[in-house]
C-alpha cells in the first residue's frame, strides 16, 4: 500500500530538523503552568486507572515521554522520524521508542491506558483525522484517556522552513469545536477543555482536550 504523501513529507522534514528541534524546543519544565497542569492531571488519571501503558504519539526526541515516565506513568514513544527516534533512544535508553504512524498504530485493540497527542496532529490533513481518531478509540482500553494538545485556528499553513532548515510539511489549524466533534464522532467523550490565548513562547491560540473512551456497559 502506498504511503500517503503527507506522512512522507512529515518524516523527511523532521529527519532534517531533528537536531535543531531538540536544541530549540522547550523542555516540559519550561511549558506554561496550565499546560504542565494538564499533563500532570492526565498522568494521575491514567496512573490511577491502571488500564495499560500510555503511547506518546509524535513523541519527537522523547522529552514529554520521559516527563510522563517521571510522573509514574508507563509511557512509550512513537514517531514517524527515524532521526527523532534515534535522539530519544540515545537520551532515554530505559524507555521504549518505536517508529510508526498514528494512522495505523501497532497496538492491539483496547491495549492502551492512555494516548498523548501533544502538538502532533496538526500536520495531519483534516480529511485524515477521522481515521486517526478512530485508531485512538480502537487502541484505548475502555475507560482509557486521551490528552490532545495543539494550536487552534482555521487555516492551512505551508512553511518552507522550520527550526532554521527547509521543510516540506504542511500544518492545519482547526477550530476547537470541530476537533471536539471529530473526537466525539470517533466515540471518545470529551471531559475537559482548556483554551489559551497567545502568550509567552506561544504566538498562537492553543488548547488542550481531555477525552475518554467509554467503559464497556
Amino acid at each position: 500500500m502506498t504511503e500517503p504523501s503527507f506522512l512522507t513529507a512529515v518524516r523527511e522534514s523532521y529527519d532534517t530538523v531533528a537536531a535543531a528541534y531538540l536544541e530549540r524546543v522547550p523542555r516540559p519544565g519550561e511549558m506554561d503552568p496550565l499546560s504542565r497542569a494538564m499533563l500532570a492531571g492526565f498522568a494521575e488519571l491514567v496512573r490511577t486507572a491502571g488500564l495499560g501503558p500510555v503511547a506518546d504519539l509524535g513523541c519527537g526526541p522523547g522529552l514529554v515521554t520521559a516527563h510522563l515516565a517521571g510522573l509514574g506513568v508507563p509511557a512509550f514513544g512513537v514517531d514517524l522520524s527515524p532521526n527523532m527516534i534515534g535522539l530519544a533512544r540515545h537520551a532515554y535508553p530505559d524507555l521504549r521508542f518505536t517508529e510508526g504512524s498514528m494512522t495505523a498504530l501497532e497496538t492491539g485493540d483496547d491495549e492502551l491506558g492512555g494516548i498523548l497527542a501533544w502538538y502532533s496532529t496538526h500536520h495531519t490533513p483534516p480529511q485524515w483525522l477521522p481515521a486517526v481518531f478512530a485508531e485512538f478509540h480502537r487502541a484505548l482500553a475502555p475507560g482509557g484517556y486521551l490528552l490532545w494538545g495543539n494550536y487552534a485556528g482555521d487555516e492551512r499553513l505551508q512553511p518552507t522552513h522550520g527550526y532554521g532548515l527547509p521543510v516540506s510539511y504542511e500544518s492545519y489549524l482547526l477550530p476547537l469545536d470541530r476537533v471536539i466533534g471529530l473526537l466525539e464522532h470517533a466515540g471518545l467523550v470529551v471531559t475537559a477543555k482548556l483554551e489559551q490565548e497567545p502568550g509567552g513562547r506561544v504566538n498562537r491560540p492553543h488548547a488542550c482536550l481531555l477525552a475518554r473512551k467509554p467503559e464497556t456497559p
